[in-house]
Order: C-alpha cells, then sequence, then structure tokens
C-alpha cells in the first residue's frame, strides 16, 4: 500500500534562543553581514537602517546608498511588489523563503536573491542577498544557445526540405546506396520509373541486382573503383529484363560516419521525355496550311514555314530571313504596335484582325495569334497567321450592300476610317426606318412616305440607293 510522502522540510537550530546569547554582537553582525554579498537592516516602516556588502563588485551600485531611505524605492517598479509581499510575510511571522528582485543601477539592472530573516526587536529585519548577475549571464548564455540551437535545426529542416524536394524532382535517376552492403538506400522517383517499379520498392535490394546478369562483375568492379577514387568514368551497362542500356556513374561520400555512395543513371537508347516528337513537330509546322513565323524581340524574322513564305510573296526563306514583320503585317503603327504590346504584357494574344501585304501588292484579311516565350536572355515571337478573306465580307463602300446589322458595323473598325463609319451608320439607320415603316404599312410607300415625313418622290430615291426596290410593291 502507498504511503504519502510529506516533502521534507528545512531543520532549525534547536536552541535559538541560546545562540544570539552565545555570540558577541559584533560577531552575530559579522557573520549576518558574510552570509551574503548583500545584507539590509530594515526596520517595520521598511525603512533601510544599515547595510553590509560583502561583494566588493555591488559598492559600484550604489546599494550603500540608500540607508535611511525605503528599501521598497531601490528596486525597478516589477519588483516593487515582491519587496511588499516579502515585507509583510516577514511581519507576519510566516517563514522566509528566496525571491528575486532587480535593484536600479547606474549599469543597468542588478539581479538579487533576497530571503529576509526577522531580528526579533521592533519589527525590524534583516534582508539577506545574494547576487545573481553570473548566474543570469549564465542563463542568458544558455538560452542563446538554445535559440541558436532552434536556427539551426530550422536551417536543417529546410536544407533536408530543399534537397529533398530536389531529389524527388530530378529527371535523372538517382540511388543512395550503403557502400558496404551495396545495397539501395534510396532511390528517386525517376529510378521507379526508369524499372517500372512501384515507389520504395527499390530500397533494401542490391543495387547490383538491376543490371543484366552478364554485366554485374563490371559494375561491382566501377562500385569499388568510386570508392577508391573520385572522378571514375562512367560504365555502359544493360538493365535488367530491358533492352536498353544505360550509363553509370557512382561518387562515394559519408554521412553520419557511414559510407554511402551516389550512383546516377542515364539512360542511353531512351529519348529524353518532352523532346521526342520534336522532329514531327518542327515537320508538322513546315506543312501546316496557316502561315507561322518565329521573330525575335525586334520583330526580325528567324525562321517562318512555307505557308507564311507563299504569303509574303517572296522566293525562299532565305530571303526573309532578318527582314522586319512590320513590312507585311498590318497597317502601319495599329495592328502590329497594338499585338506587340499585348505580348509583352500578358505573353500571348488571339484572333486579332489585321491585314497581310504580299511583296507583290496583294493585301489579305488575316487573323492572328500570337506567344512570347524566352530565348536566353531575351525573348522571342512565334506569330500563327491564318488567311480568313474568303470567310469575311468585302469592305462596304458606298456604292455596295451595307451592312444588316449594329454587329456587322463594328466589324468595320480598324478597317475603315471614323468618317466612313458614321456615314455608314447614318446609311444603316436610314435603311432600317425605311424597312420598318414600309413592314408596318404593308409595303404601301405612299403611307410609309407619310410615316417617315418624306416626300414620295424622296422615298423611291432612297429606295432605289439602299437595293430595296425590288423588295416591295407599290400598292397605290
Amino acid at each position: 500500500m502507498n504511503k504519502h510522502l510529506a516533502p521534507p522540510r528545512p531543520r532549525p537550530f534547536s536552541l535559538p534562543d541560546q545562540i544570539p546569547g552565545a555570540l558577541p554582537a559584533n560577531v552575530a553582525a559579522a557573520l549576518l553581514g558574510s552570509v551574503g554579498d548583500v545584507s539590509f537592516v530594515i526596520d517595520s516602516a521598511g525603512i533601510v537602517l544599515d547595510v553590509a556588502i560583502a561583494e566588493t563588485d555591488l559598492l559600484k551600485a550604489g546599494l550603500a546608498d540608500w540607508v535611511g531611505k525605503p528599501w521598497a524605492d531601490s528596486v525597478t517598479t516589477d519588483s516593487k511588489t515582491k519587496v511588499c509581499d516579502m515585507l509583510a510575510a516577514a511581519a507576519a511571522g510566516e517563514p522566509g523563503r528566496w525571491r528575486q528582485i532587480n535593484h536600479a543601477g547606474p549599469e543597468g539592472d542588478l539581479p538579487v536573491r533576497y530571503m529576509i530573516v526577522g531580528l526579533g526587536r521592533g519589527g525590524q529585519v534583516i534582508a539577506i542577498g545574494r547576487d545573481m548577475r553570473a548566474a543570469a549571464t549564465m542563463q542568458q548564455r544558455l538560452l542563446q544557445t538554445q535559440q541558436s540551437l532552434e536556427r539551426d535545426y530550422v536551417r536543417l529542416r529546410q536544407a533536408e526540405t530543399r534537397y529533398r524536394l530536389l531529389f524527388d524532382m530530378a529527371a535523372e535517376p538517382v540511388l543512395i546506396v550503403d557502400a558496404t552492403t551495396r545495397r539501395i538506400r534510396e532511390a528517386n522517383p525517376a529510378a521507379h520509373r526508369l524499372f517500372g517499379s512501384k515507389e520504395g520498392a527499390l530500397s533494401d535490394q542490391l543495387v547490383s541486382g538491376l543490371v543484366d546478369p552478364t554485366d554485374r562483375e563490371a559494375f561491382v568492379a566501377h562500385l569499388g573503383a568510386a570508392e577508391a577514387a573520385d572522378d571514375i568514368a562512367p560504365v555502359a551497362l544493360r538493365l535488367k529484363n530491358q533492352a536498353i542500356d544505360a550509363s553509370f556513374s557512382a561518387r562515394l561520400f559519408r554521412q553520419a560516419r557511414t559510407a554511402v555512395l551516389l550512383v546516377r543513371i542515364t539512360a542511353i537508347d531512351a529519348p529524353t521525355e518532352g523532346h521526342q516528337h520534336d522532329g514531327q513537330l518542327v515537320d508538322v509546322i513546315e506543312r501546316m496550311p496557316d502561315a507561322f513565323v518565329l521573330v525575335d524581340r525586334n520583330l526580325g524574322v528567324m525562321t517562318a514555314n512555307a505557308a507564311f513564305v507563299e504569303l509574303t510573296e517572296m522566293a525562299s526563306m532565305d530571303r526573309l530571313r532578318g527582314l522586319k514583320l512590320g513590312d507585311w503585317l498590318g497597317r502601319p503603327g495599329i495592328d502590329l504596335d497594338l499585338i506587340v504590346g499585348q505580348l509583352r504584357e500578358h505573353g500571348a494574344v488571339r484572333n486579332v484582325a489585321a491585314v497581310f501585304r504580299g511583296a507583290a501588292g496583294n493585301q489579305e484579311e488575316v487573323e492572328v495569334s500570337a506567344v512570347a516565350a524566352p530565348l536566353g536572355d531575351s525573348e522571342c515571337y512565334g506569330f500563327a497567321i491564318r488567311n480568313v478573306g474568303r470567310r469575311l465580307p468585302e469592305t462596304p463602300a458606298s456604292n455596295q450592300q451595307l451592312p444588316r446589322s449594329v454587329e456587322q458595323l463594328t466589324e468595320l473598325v480598324g478597317r475603315m476610317s471614323l468618317k466612313d463609319i458614321v456615314r455608314e451608320s447614318t446609311d444603316l439607320i436610314e435603311r432600317l426606318c425605311i424597312e420598318a415603316a414600309l413592314a408596318y404599312t404593308s409595303d404601301n410607300r405612299a403611307s410609309a412616305a407619310e410615316i417617315l415625313g418624306v416626300s414620295r418622290q424622296s422615298l423611291y430615291s432612297k429606295l432605289h440607293r439602299h437595293g430595296l426596290g425590288n423588295l416591295v410593291s407599290d400598292n397605290n
């Protein structure tokens, strides 16, 4: 059965009344003054009656100047409550306990640990103090060391995260192999993809089991050479159960006093992912019916496909190289400048209406889509140009059929001047009003002229000008 153990208590002298009588007053004073680094004799009102300083360094703190002054005024603001509590406990006869307070000194706060003991006459007490500057310095160093360790730990975790991310995202297969057992410790996702295994399946396997049995001896020899010297030339080996060769290179390093090999693998016959169809892509661009041209930042032609050469009405691509795209595409200062501005701000544009002028003077309506791409320290632009002249209506003229709607009218922006567009707008509104009046009067021209507020002869003239004469019949 467990017994409750009371906490141990301090043991005082057995005959406290006899000891002071056995000691002369000067001996008792010397004894009390030497018990602590500093001792204050304080009356019942908290006034310092006397002070004894055993630690000479404390003389510079000005503690001897507080004789005749309240002891609470010698401490900092946050320690005043502690001083009042200690004096009140001593007046109530409670056993004293050590408490740390801070004195306001000329060189900053002075930490001192005090215990108050009653003297038994007139409510006087003695405050015995121990200088805590050394302990405070040690605590500060401990705190700084702990903070430094925490910062180092954070940096270590961040570095580990970065290298782990780099290890996992590397396109090149990488293995971490124990140099003693020749077993795989870690393998990145690229290595698992190369060998067609699930994530983590390569761990703890013999690294020599990844190559064809006929090449294992050469692989083991390469690993042994990598342990003996750096910069060993890679060795080409056949992968196990695969019809491709791979280049293996190993490098020794130490981690936690353990020799580890970093093995890099590069498939020789396997094309690099993402570039295996580059040749086909170039051939498709060359054969596509839409024009494509690649220009530098200054819009100088770098290369283009056959459709673009045909659109420019030039003899060959060699004669186009270095010329400016603005020589053919867009109206000067309008289309191309707007397209390039959008490219540099947003990186791409799509289906912008423009015109394309060939070298022989032919002009075509086109739609332009473009994208910006990096080119070394600069950038380049790829333009896809589609001839849409066959599907776009002819540019309206005063003697041709007018637009039938506001949508068709807005399509004229960029193809005609504002003055011409306003004139076409007036004609469009006039035509729509005449058609509405004829529909309202059931094609009665006399009634329609009266509704519109024009003469019959003026209405006939407008019908003829708008090509509406064969669409209505005169009922008068």
